[in-house]
């Protein structure tokens, strides 16, 4: 057991205010999906708590693969800063931060806000985009970097191979080809094992992904820290539900193939009594409501974007169907539906089949069979609903609300910062031999 250091010698380190700096690729309104989403969650929670968090970001990576600028509005807490790292070569600079790993013709602001300031951490989400693992190395504090995504060990981020299934037999070349990427040239160096060096945890949503990297190749210490989600401060329901009232299952998401929604529709639409409820949008969407077409009970409601109208349809459905198809690194979704005290189904793999096994709230599936059976159960059965839901807001409340989640960031963080600034190793002062596991105040720590 890793032990918290002595409070009495590090008062001063327990009760001030931290200062952060969050590095992420993608951050709200230029984003995409739960990295970004993660990264301002993270800066404002903190924020809220009284520390002062500062997020460098880039709004051309994400111009580039959206063709356009974000309209959706994001207000962050006075104790964020946020700084748009700029791109001077546009398209040409990002394409050499992908080939190359290395910050390119952004490092000079980088090193500006990074080398050139002091704080006590600082935390790397996706920066595939932002400097690649060579930005590892800049600035000085305490280094943390979220395994959000698989982007460190798998060039298309998500380990799904061949755009056909997960990955349990690396093909990346052809993978990236095949998935319209051209190949990375740094993952064909040492320079992902040199630059993680200069990490002092990483921290893994689940311990399935920490695995998964392990597997991969990562090396260092690894702390398991979930994923949160939190609530919005008005939980009133709308007047209307968006499908007159009729029982419903939910999926939302976004409309990929990969997040499983195509496996839901056969099964519905052969299902009576019982609708099926999409939120969300995406790049599958056309297909996907080709599949559905000439179904009464099957609604697609587009993007939800107001968070008490999202919660509202996590809290009246019987159920919420996580169908991912790829190795999940947490299952975000899972955590939201929880808070509603609503349980959920899951394809019983990754991440989303540890949540279930570990805190129960809800059903798992392999087979279609599994899910349809699933499904009528929890419709037949309001009572098993009520208690399988009442399981997960208990987890809800003890790990993935806000509250709960930044105490133990924060633990975590002072934990590591006490020995990093005593001059022992930041997580291990007994030693951690890889293969290993301990703990650090209350974390699950991997050592490989």
């Amino acid at each position: 057991m890793i032990a918290l250091a002595d409070r009495t010698r590090v008062t001063g380190l327990m009760d001030s205010p931290l200062s952060i700096c969050l590095l992420s690729t993608f951050y709200p309104p230029y984003n995409f999906g739960g990295d970004g989403i993660y990264a301002y969650r993270l800066a404002n929670g903190l924020a809220r708590r009284g520390h002062r968090v500062t997020v460098l970001h880039s709004p051309a990576a994400y111009q580039m693969l959206a063709g356009q600028t974000p309209t959706d509005a994001y207000r962050d807490h006075p104790n964020v800063t946020v700084r748009p790292i700029a791109t001077p070569l546009g398209r040409a600079g990002l394409l050499a931060v992908q080939q190359l790993g290395y910050p390119g013709v952004q490092a000079r602001a980088l090193r500006r806000w990074l080398d050139q300031a002091t704080y006590d951490v600082i935390h790397y989400n996706n920066v595939s985009l932002l400097g690649g693992p060579a930005v590892f190395r800049y600035g000085h504090g305490l280094k943390l970097c979220t395994l959000i995504e698989h982007w460190l060990v798998c060039p298309m981020h998500v380990l799904w191979r061949m755009n056909r299934e997960v990955c349990t037999r690396p093909t990346c070349i052809r993978c990236q080809i095949a998935g319209g990427r051209p190949p990375q040239l740094w993952r064909h160096t040492g320079l992902m094992q040199r630059a993680t060096r200069h990490i002092d945890a990483f921290l893994g949503p689940s311990v399935f992904t920490i695995r998964m990297h392990q597997a991969r190749g990562l090396r260092g210490t690894m702390i398991q820290l979930p994923l949160f989600h939190p609530e919005p401060e008005s939980t009133t329901a709308p007047a209307e539900v968006p499908n007159g009232g009729r029982p419903y299952f939910l999926f939302t998401g976004r409309l990929e193939r990969i997040k499983g929604v195509q496996e839901l529709i056969p099964i519905f639409r052969s299902m009576s009594g019982v609708d099926l409820l999409i939120a969300g949008a995406g790049d599958y969407q056309s297909e996907l409501r080709a599949v559905a077409a000439g179904t009464d009970n099957i609604k697609f409601l587009g993007r939800i974007t107001h968070p008490t109208e999202l919660q509202a349809l996590y809290r009246h459905a019987i159920a919420t169907v996580v169908p991912s198809l790829c190795y999940e690194t947490f299952g975000l979704v899972v955590a939201e539906s929880f808070s509603t005290e609503t349980p959920v189904i899951v394809y019983a793999q990754s991440s989303l089949e540890e949540l279930v096994r570990t805190y129960g709230g809800g059903l798992m599936y392999r087979t279609p069979d599994e899910l349809r059976a699933a499904i009528m159960q929890l419709r037949d059965d309001p009572a098993l609903r009520t208690r399988l839901g009442r399981a997960g807001r208990a987890a809800y409340d003890a790990e993935f609300a806000e509250d709960a989640f930044i105490s133990h960031y924060v633990d975590v963080v002072r934990a590591l910062l006490s020995n990093k600034r005593a001059g022992r190793p930041a997580v291990s002062p007994n030693g951690g031999a890889p293969g290993s596991e301990q703990h650090l105040t209350g974390r699950r720590v991997f050592f490989s």
